[in-house]
């Protein structure tokens, strides 16, 4: 799907603007993938905008957007975007219409396809999100549910990743699901650097669940940020959950209830993950060794590190390193 890092040709990267489109999410691709060079300075994305007629596309708060190319783009298409849209059929009743049936038919086969917030729908009116698991803005996943049941929605989460078949939650996510395409494509360095100049963190603690309204935290004296940066220091430590309620001055029992309010998920999942990305970020940035990387990243072993790399992305060390460093 997508190109070798060390190529010079950029990877192609439609936008479908969907009217009347949500601006924040169409701007969103152009703007983090456009950032992404390699060490010679030249693009790493080619990131065109398509309308359905070739005309501007209206947003939703009283502008429009022009295409920067026509809709015969998609036919060359190594990856499709649909940015959200509030249009009627897919939204409302499941289905869709004829010239995006049409437009989305010429689209290559291989072609990985990515939707930000409610250009979920889009997808799944289209079919291409049946059998996955998949993501919206957690406000609308209700009827995301109720429209598509061929779909696995998570609305917890910033993001998902099935393959060859991505979505984000709502709105600013997309900029997490981005930041997460170039660093499956390039690595944690482009990444990194990718989101310095955004001046955004290269990824975000939790899921969507800390944004949703009934997980709104109420009480600042009981924020568990700290402990997290904390923790994420001393990720080489153990880190069970009175050793963390302990650094929160919390009992188990409430920091447990805290963490999980402000992040989605439990303080044994969200250590696992923080320690296999820092795992991750060791593998791409260094040369230790498997065993060293799963010491400083507290997975104890290599096989412990094995497994784990194994369930979350399907590979092991060595072959996620060569992927993202090279042979």
């Amino acid at each position: 799907m997508c190109k070798n890092p060390a190529m010079t040709t950029p990877h192609r990267v439609v936008v479908l603007a969907i009217p009347p489109v949500i601006g924040y999410d169409l701007t969103i691709p152009p703007q983090v993938l456009g950032e992404a060079y390699d060490d010679a300075g030249r693009p790493l994305y080619d990131v065109q905008v398509v309308s359905l007629d070739g005309g501007p596309v209206a947003a939703t708060r009283g502008y429009a957007i022009a295409p920067s190319a026509g809709l015969e783009a998609l036919a060359t298409a190594e990856t499709v975007i649909v940015p959200g849209t509030q249009i009627a059929g897919p939204r409302r009743d499941g289905t869709l219409p004829d010239d995006i049936r049409a437009a989305l038919a010429t689209v290559p086969a291989g072609a990985r396809w990515v939707s930000i917030c409610t250009g979920a729908f889009v997808l799944a009116a289209a079919g291409i999100l049946d059998g996955h698991r998949a993501t919206t803005h957690w406000k609308y996943a209700d009827d995301f549910r109720r429209l598509y049941p061929d779909v696995a929605v998570d609305e917890d989460v910033l993001f998902t990743d099935d393959g060859r078949v991505l979505t984000s939650a709502g709105l600013s996510a997309g900029t997490d699901l981005c930041l997460h395409l170039v660093r499956r494509d390039h690595g944690t360095a482009v990444a990194n650097a990718v989101a310095r100049h955004m001046v955004v963190p290269p990824w975000r603690d939790g899921g969507q669940a800390q944004f949703i309204e009934r997980h709104v935290p109420r009480r600042g004296d009981e924020a568990t940020g700290d402990v997290r940066a904390w923790a994420q220091a001393h990720l080489h430590q153990p880190l069970d959950v009175a050793t963390l309620a302990r650094q929160a001055s919390m009992s188990v029992r409430t920091f447990t209830r805290r963490f999980r309010d402000e992040t989605g998920q439990s303080p044994g999942a969200w250590v696992t993950q923080q320690r296999i990305r820092h795992a991750q970020h060791l593998l791409e940035a260094t040369d230790l060794s498997v065993d060293q990387v799963a010491a400083r990243a507290g997975l104890g072993t290599a096989a412990s590190l094995r497994q784990h790399l194994r369930t979350s992305v399907g590979v092991s060390p060595s072959a996620y390193r060569r992927t993202f460093r090279g042979a």
